[in-house]
């Protein structure tokens, strides 16, 4: 897609777009089953994000179509003792368990577009742009195992699938964990 434009925000420089962010968090999960669930509220969604704006190695890039943000990706470098990635357990790879003790796991927290602009490639751009821009070598993320087409998505862009399923939180939905290792010239 030509016209799209890709823009980076680290840190707290987000905070600029902390609103747009919200509003395309609003628009793709306002969709069964996620309206009427608290923990995909928009108001817990904007306490996560604002939480993670401060932890370590915090970027968005955002996708814009003549003006309009499209799409969203964000994430952190992982803490090691996350409870999501330490409930793993033994089924963590070695080398990534090391990775992560070594601040060298990026964790993408959140790649959403919205609905009339699905299938058109923006959320593997928006994907490869901030994998390939981070230090980390290797990347990690939770997707619920029954959303579709994300869960598919993945798989082809070279993630595997480690562990049993996961929770965030006791009222979250079951996720499956997944690594990208790193590729030869990373």
């Amino acid at each position: 897609m030509t016209d799209l434009e890709l823009h980076h925000y680290r840190g707290t420089a987000a905070k600029e777009v902390l609103d747009e962010l919200v509003a395309v968090y609003t628009v793709v999960y306002d969709v069964p089953p996620y309206i009427g669930d608290p923990f995909f509220s928009v108001e817990s969604f904007a306490e996560r994000l604002q939480g993670a704006l401060e932890m370590n190695g915090f970027e968005t890039v955002t996708a814009r179509l003549a003006g309009e943000m499209v799409g969203l990706v964000h994430g952190v470098t992982l803490p090691a003792d996350r409870a999501w990635w330490t409930s793993l357990g033994e089924a963590r790879p070695a080398e990534v368990l090391a990775a992560a003790e070594a601040d060298q796991v990026f964790w993408l927290r959140e790649l959403m577009v919205l609905p009339k602009y699905t299938g058109q490639g923006i959320g593997r751009q928006l994907h490869d742009e901030v994998v390939a821009g981070r230090e980390e070598p290797w990347t990690a993320l939770t997707c619920i195992f029954d959303n579709e087409p994300a869960r598919s998505a993945y798989p082809r862009w070279g993630y595997e699938v480690i562990g049993g399923r996961i929770k965030h939180a006791p009222e979250s939905p079951e996720y499956d964990a997944m690594i990208l290792r790193p590729t030869p010239s990373r």
